[in-house]
């Protein structure tokens, strides 16, 4: 099976790798577009000029005037797979930062705290093997490619993962308006931040399972933050604390 990617910066990385097998499709003569199609010539990937409406085809979500086609195994450019037991078996850092997703099913804000994710070096983002977004052109898009770097561990029990991460010194903390101001906390050490769904936020059991919630002090009209800008907001409070 192949994988299409229509992110610059997705496709810019798996072109670094040493070794790709795919095509470069083009439909504009953008600078961007040129610079993928030096980087595929030097791979001596084949690169086709298309119509825009043949590109429209095959990138159903959007595009920016160029797809690269890999296999599915080299979609990823630096990561690799990575399970929950490996990291609870290997993790040996005094501070650390897991992000846990609790349903987060819409792919620009997941794409959004991948993202977040990145900067922020998180050391493990946590999703639900269901209702969850999963990773597609949209989520490669608007992580700007840093998808390819962060580990994303997919699991069937968030309550349990909560449980296990607390037997290796983690302190779980859920996301939620009615919780603790995050610069009233102390974050540092080993934390867990779980941030919930958009609409109706943590699952009742996950929230039960948590040490404690933590929330964004705001003084705006609206309800709420975006689900994927108070992720950024938590990650970088955290990594403040623990610097």
């Amino acid at each position: 099976m192949a994988n299409n990617l229509t992110d610059f910066h997705g496709c810019e990385e798996i072109l670094k790798k040493g070794e790709v097998e795919g095509v470069l499709y083009l439909s504009k003569q953008s600078k961007r577009a040129m610079i993928l199609k030096k980087m595929a010539q030097v791979k001596e990937i084949p690169v086709k000029n298309i119509s825009i409406e043949e590109m429209d085809k095959m990138a159903s979500d959007g595009h920016r005037g160029y797809l690269l086609k890999v296999k599915n195994k080299q979609s990823r450019a630096k990561r690799e797979v990575v399970t929950l037991e490996s990291f609870l078996e290997t993790f040996d850092k005094d501070n650390g930062m897991v992000v846990i997703l609790d349903g987060i099913t819409d792919p620009h804000n997941y794409g959004a705290i991948l993202r977040s994710c990145d900067q922020f070096s998180s050391d493990l983002v946590i999703i639900p093997s269901r209702r969850t977004a999963s990773e597609t052109p949209v989520v490669t898009r608007v992580s700007a490619g840093a998808v390819n770097y962060v580990d994303v561990a997919v699991v069937t029990n968030i309550s349990r993962v909560i449980k296990q991460l607390k037997n290796i010194g983690f302190w779980i903390y859920g996301a939620d308006m009615g919780g603790t101001s995050c610069q009233e906390l102390d974050l540092k050490g080993r934390v867990a931040i779980v941030m919930g769904s958009e609409g109706s936020g943590m699952h009742q059991k996950v929230k039960e399972s948590c040490d404690g919630i933590v929330s964004i002090p705001t003084t705006g009209n609206v309800d709420s933050l975006n689900v994927s800008v108070a992720a950024g907001i938590l990650m970088y409070e955290v990594k403040r604390q623990q610097s």
